[in-house]
Parts: structure tokens; C-alpha cells; sequence
């Protein structure tokens, strides 16, 4: 499972999210020429060192398709005074749907087998790269002491980059895709590397890149994040796009609830969660998090009594911790954003 993203032309004119502060781009728009179906379609099919997967007529079927499915608000003639919010079904996608997955990774499979092609990399290789560089800084970092227990404290400074502080760290993908991501993480150090997702195309084309390019220490593993079958934590639990994905799902609030619900339960004590999003803001993920953590408070689960529902309170399941600042960003409505999200939060 992955997230989109859209081209720098595509910004300026695409519609905003607009339930924070701060302006983000989102998967549709109202209205799609051949033109605007041209230049998404380059956006989907996100050409890297990698290569591409899809033949371009159906890369561009496909975005045309999305652009139709994800846009998230009717032209303006559909709306009346008495009715401001925009339909529930304009906020789905097709994109939510592990169908539509399925069917991406057999293609993407069949072009491995046939080409020797990887893949998407969804969000572009520089977006991946500062994730990786930015995580292992924060992994060091936590292993060195740096970050300490209040949010302010939390230090953003050069670090010795030792890979004996990175090899303790037990690492899970959420919605792997094609696995790369844990490849490059090995290539930092880590080892512990475990991948996930609920496509088994998916993991097919996981592990034959990874046994193609020499990575049999990665562990790639059938399973919904959902509904997980998994019976171990870990202290680093990373998802690029997976939450945009599911929050396109029709019961797409409901699921994200899951979500926080399976990662609490994935994610050792202490552990830190990076999420990364192209639909969401910072703040909007912070919010997020604290409403699950109100909701963690709220409805305490056994051993139920007074001094677990105080110690509740005091140390809620997640607090955030830190986020990418050098991502480009855009000006909209008077607010600064920019196309993608990096949040860090910690279990306490």
C-alpha cells in the first residue's frame, strides 16, 4: 500500500485540504482535461534511477481514473447555501481499496519478471532519502540520549553516524510495497528489518528484489496492519503513504481508528512511529494522535482500575516528537505548505 503525490505544476491549482491551519495538496481535482490527465499521469508514474513499471497509456488511465475517483470537492454549482460540506463519497477512492492494490502489484510483478523493474517510488527518490537520513538521525539520536522526555528538549544536531546504535533497532514497514525502503535502510546499518503489507503481490515482488539485489536479511510478510497477525513489537515502526491510503477507504475514519489502535500494539515501549503523508499536515497528524490518546484515556481497557486510569492520564500512548523541516514548501491562502509530512511520535 502507498501514498500519492502530486507534481509542483499540479500545486498551485489543485484543491486544498482544508480542515487545518495549513494548506495541503490532495489526490483529485474537480475538473481533469487531457492536459491536467498528461501531467497527472507523469506524477503517477513516478519516473526515478529505478525505472518505471506500467506502459504509459494505461499509467495515464489510471491517473484519469484516480483524478475522477479522489477528488475531494463537486464544482461549485453543486453546492447551495444550506449545504457546505462536500459529499462523504467525493472524500473515497479507489485508492483505499485493497482491489485496486492487488491488481497494481500483479502488474508491477509481471514487469519485474519481464524487465527487471522495481517499481513506484511513491513520493519520489528524494522524499524517500530524507526519510531515511532524517529516521536514522532520530534512531541515533534516541540511542545517544539526545531526545529526552519533554517534547522541547528534543535536539536536531550532527551526529556520529555509528551503525552499532542502529543495529539494536528492530525496524517494521507498514505497507511495503516493493520493499525498498527497507533496503536502503540496511544499506545504513540497520538489520533487523521486517516488511509488511496487505497485498501479497506485494510481498512477491518484495522479496524477489530483495533476493535480486543480495538483502535476505529483510523479512517481508504477508499481513494487514489492520487486522495483524503479527505477535512481536518493535521499536521502529515506519509507514510511507499507508495511512493516506486507508483514510481513501470508504469507512476511512473508522479504519484509521484501527490504525492507531494495531500501531500501539506493534510498536515496543518507547518505540518511535514515522509517519509520512502527502494528504495530511504536522499538526493535522499531531491532532490525530492526541485524539486517539483521549480516546485511549477515555475508554481504559483492564486491569480497570483507578491507579491504570491515572497513569493513563499521565502517559498517553503517544506523544509527538519531531518532524522533517526541510522539505520545499508552497504559499496558499496566506499559509505555508508543503506536498509531504514527516511526524515522529513516541510510545510511552
Amino acid at each position: 500500500m502507498a501514498g500519492m503525490r502530486l507534481s509542483p505544476e499540479e500545486s498551485s491549482e489543485a484543491n486544498q485540504h482544508l480542515s487545518a491551519p495549513l494548506q495541503q495538496l490532495q489526490t483529485g481535482r474537480e475538473v481533469a482535461s487531457d492536459d491536467d490527465r498528461s501531467v497527472a499521469a507523469d506524477s503517477w508514474s513516478i519516473k526515478s534511477d529505478y525505472g518505471s513499471t506500467l506502459d504509459d497509456e494505461q499509467r495515464h488511465a489510471d491517473a484519469a481514473e484516480a483524478l475522477s475517483s479522489a477528488a475531494n470537492f463537486r464544482p461549485a454549482s453543486d453546492y447551495s447555501s444550506d449545504k457546505d460540506e462536500p459529499d462523504a463519497d467525493a472524500m473515497t477512492s479507489m485508492l483505499g481499496l485493497q482491489s485496486y492494490w492487488d491488481a497494481a502489484y500483479l502488474d508491477e510483478l509481471a514487469n519485474f519478471r519481464e524487465h527487471g523493474h522495481v517499481g513506484e517510488i511513491w513520493f519520489g527518490t528524494d522524499v524517500m532519502d530524507t526519510v531515511i537520513s532524517w529516521t536514522k538521525s532520530l534512531c541515533i539520536d534516541v540511542s545517544q540520549g539526545h531526545i529526552l522526555n519533554h517534547v522541547g528538549e528534543a535536539k536536531s544536531q550532527p551526529v556520529e553516524q555509528d551503525d552499532k546504535y542502529l543495529s539494536s533497532w528492530s525496524v517494521l514497514d507498514i505497507g511495503t510495497g516493493n520493499g525498498l525502503l527497507l533496503q536502503e535502510l540496511s544499506k545504513q546499518g540497520f538489520t533487523d528489518l521486517t516488511g509488511t503489507d496487505y497485498s501479497e503481490g506485494a510481498i512477491d515482488l518484495a522479496r524477489s528484489l530483495a533476493d535480486r539485489d543480495g538483502f535476505s536479511n529483510i523479512k517481508f510478510l504477508v499481513d494487514d496492519v489492520l487486522e495483524t497477525k503479527l505477535d512481536r513489537q518493535f521499536q521502529l515502526v515506519l509507514d510511507k503513504g499507508t495511512l493516506d491510503a486507508i483514510g481513501l477507504h470508504p469507512d476511512g475514519p473508522i479504519k484509521r481508528m484501527m490504525y492507531w489502535d494495531s500501531v500501539s500494539k506493534l510498536l515496543a515501549p518507547g518505540g518511535i512511529v514515522v509517519i509520512t503523508s502527502c494528504n495530511h499536515t504536522k499538526d493535522e497528524l499531531v491532532q490525530e494522535v492526541e485524539n486517539f490518546n483521549q480516546r485511549n484515556i477515555a475508554t481504559p481497557q483492564e486491569p480497570n482500575t483507578v491507579k491504570d486510569q491515572e497513569n493513563r492520564k499521565d502517559h498517553p500512548h503517544f506523544r509527538y516528537l519531531n518532524h522533517v523541516r526541510t522539505y520545499p514548501t508552497f504559499m496558499f491562502g496566506g499559509a505555508v505548505g508543503s506536498r509531504v509530512a514527516t511526524v515522529a511520535f513516541q510510545r510511552n
